[in-house]
């Protein structure tokens, strides 16, 4: 099954951290990165920019509005994700919980919902 692994920090706590703490927060993810993909876990895992760099639309009545900067203002901010394939939820979480992120931050681990036009008709509201 797969699972979404959503990344939340504080962005000055990147800052906070020691220039050489931070580098090995990094390379052990990244370590893990190739631990997950060598044993077949890892769907695809990606950093995002700061949040500066975001962009958050709607269109309400036909109509386009954007806002610079995120969906909401929090004390963290979704930093990347960890797409996964896990027996259950609590192999997901076993998975989620040795990120290395996880200790500057917190990791959101939800189900991926599979949806095929097939299933349109089948959707809870």
């Amino acid at each position: 099954m797969k699972y979404v692994c959503l990344c939340y920090s504080a962005e000055e706590s990147h800052t906070a951290v020691p220039k050489p703490e931070y580098d090995v927060l990094i390379n052990e993810t990244l370590d893990y990165v190739d631990s997950l993909h060598e044993s077949g876990q890892l769907i695809a895992a990606e950093s995002l920019e700061k949040v500066q760099a975001a962009t958050t639309l709607r269109v309400r009545h036909g109509k386009l509005s954007l806002t610079d900067g995120p969906f909401a203002e929090t004390k963290e901010q979704l930093g990347g994700f960890f797409l996964i394939d896990a027996r259950d939820l609590n192999d997901a979480i076993r998975i989620a919980s040795k990120l290395p992120p996880a200790r500057i931050g917190s990791i959101e681990v939800r189900p991926v919902e599979h949806l095929t036009r097939r299933d349109i008709g089948d959707v809870e509201r």
